[in-house]
């Protein structure tokens, strides 16, 4: 368990900004609904937030930066920590929040 923190650490750590269009991040320990939003709240705050989808089911926060900025992964991942969950992954993706959103509604 030592071994996998440590290199998801020493991962987040070489892409400080991704410069990806978005980003999704696997979060563990959300369990209801006003987890969910309370994280939506705190990435929405963030200056180069454009977009902002928590799926619960799947434990995944996307986010999109607006156009022209990059996002800072530390800075999501810090945000996350702070509100009391575990970031599992983070991971830069070329769909928008709305493209993820409908394929993970898509899913159930």
């Amino acid at each position: 368990m030592k071994k996998i923190i440590i290199a998801l650490v020493m991962g987040i750590g070489a892409f400080p900004s991704i410069a990806a269009n978005s980003i999704k991040v696997t979060v563990n320990g959300m369990v209801c609904a006003f987890c969910a939003q309370g994280i939506e709240k705190r990435i929405s705050k963030m200056g180069a937030t454009k977009d902002v989808f928590v799926d619960l089911k799947k434990k995944t926060v996307a986010v999109e930066a607006k156009d022209g900025q990059t996002l800072d992964s530390k800075a999501i991942s810090a945000e996350i920590v702070d509100a009391g969950y575990d970031v599992v992954k983070i991971e830069p993706v070329s769909q928008s929040v709305a493209e993820i959103r409908a394929e993970l509604k898509g899913r159930k």
